[in-house]
């Protein structure tokens, strides 16, 4: 029998964010619907989170920030992400994220946007519906 592994999200902390208690909230909500999910732990750097997403073939590559420097953290990750072979896959950020920063985050590839009033079985079904 043929078995499809379950999708695998690398969660991230990024920069001297921290604040990890949503994180790991959300990373127990993804492992309830059957994700299988790495987290970085603490502080981690933009080639920190791409190397252990392509070392680990991640299928979804989510940070949680609450610490604002979100856009300047994304900026460096995106091409290290795309480098690392993982342009394609899915990228999508939560926390404390202003809506005047949104447009930006999507721009940067990140098109999962979730602030911290987010559901969480919305984040779910967002990676559910973008995940083949």
């Amino acid at each position: 029998m043929n078995q499809k592994r379950p999708i695998r999200i690398v969660l991230g902390k990024p920069g001297l964010d921290g604040h990890d208690h949503g994180a790991k909230v959300v990373a127990r909500a993804l492992m309830d619907a059957g994700f299988e999910v790495i987290y970085t732990g603490l502080r981690q750097t933009p080639t920190s989170i791409a190397k252990i997403a392509r070392d680990n073939d991640a299928d979804v590559v989510a940070l949680s920030s609450m610490a604002g420097s979100h856009l300047e953290f994304c900026r460096k990750l995106k091409p290290m992400l795309e480098q690392s072979g993982l342009g394609n896959r899915l990228w999508i950020i939560g926390g404390n994220l202003p809506r005047t920063d949104h447009a930006n985050l999507r721009a940067l590839g990140f098109k999962g946007v979730f602030p911290s009033s987010s559901r969480l079985a919305d984040i779910v079904a967002f990676i559910e519906a973008n995940v083949p």
